[in-house]
């Protein structure tokens, strides 16, 4: 079975109401990611191993508190990084958030992570892996008790900023408030991400003749507006 026949789209709402789309990883990316991050800890330990192998008892002591803090802090640490996510599962594109997409909080990390303990049991992660077949959003029982999700990072889509655009003439003559509007809506283009430029476009695509659509294609024609508002008409 493909990876993309395991993932799946899971519909969320931020705080604010605003609905969003999150895409679930599946079972074989999160286990390649585990494995990378696996590799990774183990290295370390390698090279500690070595440094400290000519310290006895105290090398000993030192390695005891290095795998103590790789096996639980580790995850949580890059976690709670900007990135969302440790350093195999940013190589796979994915990132933990919580339920509603928001970043994953202290308190969900620590949880998620302690619970790996029952996530193991009885072997080899048996009952993380059946929970995760078992669930369409992929979750684990660490991610079940701590409201969160692993899901693919979005790819940022190329925003249309004004030089970009053409001049258009509206399709109607706009009052003054209309035109500011519109003008002050090109002026905040290249501030926003492009989903949000798209989202207040579409509010605006009257002016160019596209009521009641959105996407890159009326944002361009809503910024040529904008331009030929300003005085450009060529």
């Amino acid at each position: 079975m493909s990876q993309d026949a395991l993932d799946t789209v899971v519909h969320a709402e931020t705080p604010e109401g605003i609905a969003i789309e999150l895409k679930a990883a599946g079972v074989s990316s999160r286990v390649f990611a585990y494995l990378l991050d696996f590799l990774i800890r183990m290295g370390v330990l390698y090279v500690a191993a070595l440094i400290t192998a000519v310290m006895g008892g105290l090398g000993t002591a030192l390695m005891l508190i290095l795998w103590f803090a790789l096996e639980w802090f580790y995850p949580v640490a890059f976690e709670l990084s900007r990135w969302g996510a440790t350093p195999g599962k940013r190589t796979l594109g994915i990132k933990v958030v919580m339920d509603n997409g928001l970043p994953i909080t202290p308190a969900a990390s620590i949880t998620r992570n302690l619970l790996r303990t029952a996530d193991l049991l009885p072997a080899l992660y048996g009952f993380g892996l059946l929970s995760m077949l078992l669930r369409r959003d992929f979750k684990r029982l660490g991610d079940v008790a701590a409201n969160t999700l692993v899901v693919y990072q979005p790819k940022a889509a190329p925003k249309v900023t004004m030089e970009d655009v053409a001049p258009l003439a509206p399709v109607r003559p706009l009052p003054q408030a209309e035109q500011v509007a519109v003008i002050a809506l090109a002026a905040r283009a290249s501030r926003l991400t492009a989903s949000r430029l798209d989202e207040l476009a579409g509010l605006a695509a009257w002016v160019s003749g596209d009521d009641g659509r959105s996407g890159p294609a009326v944002t361009r024609r809503v910024l040529g507006v904008a331009q030929w508002l300003l005085g450009k008409r060529a």
